[in-house]
């Protein structure tokens, strides 16, 4: 739910974003850039992959985080960005 609010929120065209359910078709690894080094384990379920992933369904009705909690992640990315810390690992 996280990436879809952010990416509405940081968008241009402030529609809503969208959750899909995926299959991996080769290896997937957790992504660095909400685990381990920020998160400990992989809390959110999120993971990443150079191989193609296949779009099982959308996920609809997904209850979205309060203003006030969405507003507080927003300026955290702003702080860190400010701070140049906004790094995105490869």
């Amino acid at each position: 739910m996280w990436g879809a609010e952010l990416a509405a929120a940081l968008g241009a065209d402030g529609t809503a974003g969208r959750i899909y359910e995926v299959e991996p078709s080769g290896p997937f690894e957790d992504d660095p850039n909400v685990t381990d080094k920020k998160l400990p384990g992989n809390p959110t379920g999120s993971y990443r992959s150079r191989h193609p992933l296949r779009v099982v369904r959308e996920v609809l009705g997904w209850p979205p985080h309060a203003p006030e909690v969405l507003g507080g992640m927003l300026a955290s990315l702003a702080l860190l960005r400010e701070q140049g810390r906004d790094v995105i690992e490869d």
